[in-house]
């Protein structure tokens, strides 16, 4: 500082120092386009780079988080193990000899049909009958369900099942 190359300032109690700039040749106008040029290019490279950057990231992510040879491999020996399995257990299911015969079948889901039917022409039997009563009792009908001591499918959580 004392020399003349530096500068200093205070303030305060700090002291700053700094290059005399004074000392340096101005540059002309053609430099300083030639620097803004190169700037600009240098600018573009480290956003091209920047980029990639991402880029690259982006794909060691992706890379990371998907399976290895290793665990692709035990993945596919345990898959291989479940086929194995399942195909015993049906091996084992379409040999067993108490099958139901298709005739067995046929007679369970015509019961079904038959009881299914039964029953939805005895609930609008009891149905009609309990409205004929209901038109002339002066209380409701939920206090009539309870006087009488009737039950319904719906208190229970009870429905047909779908006609077939």
């Amino acid at each position: 500082a004392q020399q003349g190359r530096i500068r200093e300032k205070a303030y305060g109690k700090q002291k700053i120092y700094f290059a005399d700039q004074e000392q340096l040749p101005a540059a002309s106008d053609a430099e300083l386009r030639g620097l803004d040029e190169a700037i600009a290019a240098l600018s573009a490279k480290v956003q091209a780079a920047q980029q990639s950057c991402r880029h690259m990231e982006a794909e060691l992510k992706e890379l990371n988080g998907s399976m290895t040879t290793p665990e692709v491999a035990r993945e596919i020996e345990e898959l291989r193990k479940d086929c194995t399995n399942y195909m015993e257990k049906l091996e084992r299911i379409k040999s067993a000899a108490n099958h139901v015969t298709p005739e067995e079948k046929e007679k369970v889901c015509s019961e079904q049909k038959l009881y299914c039917k039964e029953w939805r022409r005895r609930k609008r039997m009891a149905t009609e009958l309990l409205d004929a009563i209901l038109e002339g009792y002066p209380k409701s009908k939920k206090q009539f369900f309870e006087e009488v001591g009737i039950e319904t499918d719906e208190e229970h959580n009870v429905t047909l099942p779908a006609a077939v």
